[in-house]
């Protein structure tokens, strides 16, 4: 009897192990579910919302739409916005879940990832009104050239929108944590580097066609022949 109490010892544990386990399974599942029905509410509450405040006006005129339309999804930017609060519920919902099956590596590493994804949000916000503050500025520029008569109107509009463009992009990376000091470096290097080229080219070979420059876009009035 004694030899068959040693080898049922083992089973014994090992069921009251099953049965410690499958209530907090059951937890999780349940957890896990309410949280896919909490996440997809989520997601329709933040799309419309957005909408509602017509910001999808806004991502069509920055051009962020068409970026996306023109990579092959047919998502927009508010559907991107309700995509990532969605698996912010259930990320939550797996962290809840893991942490009572007491897996503590899954949810730390869980937990990291939902932290960064609310910096992707802000990330793409930065970028939807940086672009279009982008665009904005870049119309004004080549109206107001227009106005005046500058014939390189276009050029300095682009010009302008792709200096906003870049230190928009710069912001939203900082705001992410990728490249943090190394990608501001780089960005003023790079500026640094285009402000020495164009002084070097004004300076040493280029007043000619910097007169031709500012002749075409400020030009001069005729002198009078009867003075």
């Amino acid at each position: 009897m004694e030899r068959v109490d040693v080898f049922l010892e083992p089973l014994r544990a090992f069921l009251l192990e099953i049965g410690a386990f499958l209530p907090r399974l059951g937890v999780a599942v349940l957890v896990l579910l309410a949280g896919f029905l909490i996440a997809k509410a989520a997601r329709f509450a933040i799309e419309k919302g957005l909408r509602s405040v017509n910001f999808h006006i806004v991502t069509q005129r920055s051009g962020l739409d068409g970026f996306l339309h023109k990579g092959g999804t047919e998502v927009d930017t508010i559907g991107v916005f309700g995509a990532l609060a969605y698996w912010v519920v259930i990320l939550a919902a797996m962290i809840v879940a893991f942490n009572g099956l007491g897996l503590t590596y899954v949810t730390e590493l869980l937990g990291r990832v939902m932290l960064f994804v609310p910096k992707v949000i802000v990330a793409l916000l930065i970028i939807a009104f940086g672009t279009y503050f982008a665009r904005f500025v870049a119309n004004a520029v080549r109206t107001y050239c227009r106005g005046i008569g500058i014939r390189d109107a276009d050029s300095l509009a682009r010009l302008a929108r792709y200096a906003i463009l870049a230190f928009v992009i710069m912001m939203a990376l900082d705001q992410m944590d990728i490249g943090g000091t190394l990608i501001r470096q780089a960005f003023l290097i790079v500026l640094g580097g285009v402000v020495l080229a164009l002084a070097l080219a004004f300076g040493l070979g280029g007043t000619k066609w910097a007169a031709e420059r500012l002749e075409q876009w400020w030009p001069s009035r005729p002198s009078d022949p009867d003075r």
